[in-house]
């Protein structure tokens, strides 16, 4: 088996479009101001990204209206999102709701919910967890009520991604015979929407509350864990890719000061401590990129088994290096990168939730001494 991972011109010319794209759409100015909105994203850049890059629909098969490219070309976009913290539903929509629906064994919804998300008409997320914020089959506990075509849902759930806003919410329910998937409008009757207080405001959260919803059945009733254990595997390939872009973000802004701050008649990047800093930030950053690439590789061609293994493993690193290497960054800055006027905070903040939404790095870490058999 080939274990050699690269990119190609064509994937390298995709990874220019997108950050000359972001690099004018998600400037600092743009995350802030975003940030601060009730919504947290621009609509008119939402759609430029489906319209003009494909953005939405990249790893979505053609006939379900997108490109068909693979997790490596969709791993350089949540890259350099996470590079510029793009403010946008497109981890909600792309990495847990598109995927879920591609992994469901319902092709009737993946013809009518995917185009939507491909052309950019719909805003979408996975709502699985509760308010223990566990990401297991264990923690899925609201209740779904009925038979065949005429289903209902009664129970809450919190800390969704851009739950808030999106148009579809892919919920994830028990009913009698296990773990079901079901999709539900966003104006459905017996739904509340609560925009959730978080630390990071450019990826905002909600409550939904569900009062005798109705909802559609995707797949087979009480088999649905399978295709979701899988999606949120997937995701977490995508964020660890998301949050290296976001650690070669903050390793660049503080080298950058580094050669400009002067203390001592002398740039501070020329004293050792601040040299060693940088070094061991970057050796962070390259071991996080090979754990995601890694992931993104065994997307594209490994098994299941491999997938799993990936995952947990891309996750449980990342998350932990993004966190090391944004805080550092603050320190590099000295007193001017604890301000509110300095972007080095956005960055940790994003780190910080980052490392909690799909579970924490402990979390991940018994994933993969499980799937490894230790």
């Amino acid at each position: 088996m080939d274990l050699t991972f690269g990119f190609g011109e064509e994937q390298d010319e995709l990874r220019k479009v997108v950050r000359s794209f972001l690099a004018r759409h998600s400037t600092e100015a743009d995350v802030r101001r975003l940030a601060a909105g009730p919504e947290g994203y621009d609509r008119v850049v939402w759609r430029r990204m489906a319209t003009e890059l494909g953005l939405q629909g990249l790893a979505i098969p053609e006939e379900y209206g997108g490109s068909g490219f693979g997790y490596a070309e969709l791993g350089i976009v949540f890259e350099e999102t996470g590079r510029a913290l793009l403010s946008a539903p497109y981890f909600a929509t792309v990495a847990l709701a598109a995927e879920a629906l591609l992994r469901c064994d319902d092709e009737a919804a993946r013809h009518d919910y995917l185009p939507g998300i491909a052309s950019g008409d719909t805003v979408a997320t996975l709502a699985l967890t509760e308010a223990d914020g566990r990401w297991d089959e264990q923690g899925i506990r609201l209740n779904a009520l009925g038979t065949r075509g005429n289903w209902r849902l009664t129970g809450v759930k919190t800390y969704v991604p851009d739950g808030h806003l999106a148009d579809l919410l892919l919920v994830a329910a028990r009913t009698p015979s296990g773990v079901s998937l079901f999709a539900v409008e966003s104006d459905a009757p017996g739904v509340t929407r609560t925009a959730l207080p978080t630390l990071d405001q450019t990826r905002k959260q909600a409550q939904i509350d569900f009062a005798d919803t109705p909802a559609r059945l995707l797949g087979t009733e009480g088999a649905a864990w399978p295709a979701i254990e899988r999606t949120l595997a997937t995701a977490s390939v995508l964020l660890a890719a998301e949050q290296v872009g976001g650690a070669a973000a903050a390793l660049d802004a503080a080298v950058a000061y580094a050669k400009i701050r002067e203390q001592y008649g002398r740039a501070i990047g020329s004293f050792q401590g601040i040299k060693h800093k940088c070094a061991d930030m970057l050796v962070e950053i390259e071991s996080a990129r090979s754990a995601a690439y890694g992931g993104l590789w065994a997307l594209d061609a490994g098994g299941e088994a491999e997938i799993a293994i990936a995952a947990a493993l891309a996750q449980a690193f990342c998350s932990e290096a993004f966190t090391k290497v944004a805080g550092e960054n603050i320190q590099v800055h000295g007193g001017i990168g604890f301000t509110w006027e300095h972007p080095a905070h956005l960055y940790l903040k994003r780190a910080k939730s980052s490392e909690m939404l799909l579970g924490t790095p402990s979390y991940h870490r018994e994933l993969l001494a499980t799937r490894l058999g230790i």
